[in-house]
């Protein structure tokens, strides 16, 4: 479903193999929290897109986890911008924006988090809409 999805956004969508039900349980536990049920079917299905320009719209399972463990823990983070625990990191627009889930309180709506002013703004319903947008209109498409 998430390969078909994403190809009739953007035909020359990247995938890998998919990750196996032991290395979601292992990140998860690295995480300290469940992924979104969403998420875990993805990447089921591949270990992650890339979209235009080699842009990772999602990030491969192991990218996934060291980036939000870094943004959870990092003390330098904690100085120059708002907690991010709340957030759950899966992808980015290749420019340094990236977009997450809100785990607290848990939905299905995507935000992007704005590296240079630490805004946090909606960009998609879910993760479905979210691969349509982010695929189908290229990089700034959530501006």
């Amino acid at each position: 479903m998430w390969r078909e999805a994403a190809s009739r956004a953007y035909a020359d969508a990247e995938f890998d193999a998919g990750v196996d039900a032991a290395a979601l349980t292992a990140a998860e536990k690295r995480l300290g929290r469940p992924l979104p049920s969403e998420l875990t079917g993805l990447l089921q299905e591949t270990d992650g897109i890339v979209g235009h320009h080699g842009v990772d719209v999602v990030w491969p399972l192991e990218q996934i986890v060291e980036q939000n463990l870094c943004f959870w823990s990092d003390d330098a983070f904690a100085d120059l911008y708002m907690p991010f625990d709340a957030l759950l990191f899966f992808g980015d627009n290749g420019g340094g924006d990236q977009f997450a889930f809100v785990r607290t309180p848990p939905r299905p709506d995507v935000f992007v988090w704005d590296h240079e002013d630490d805004s946090r703004s909606w960009a998609a319903r879910n993760l479905l809409d979210y691969l349509t947008r982010s695929l189908g209109r290229g990089d700034d498409w959530y501006r």
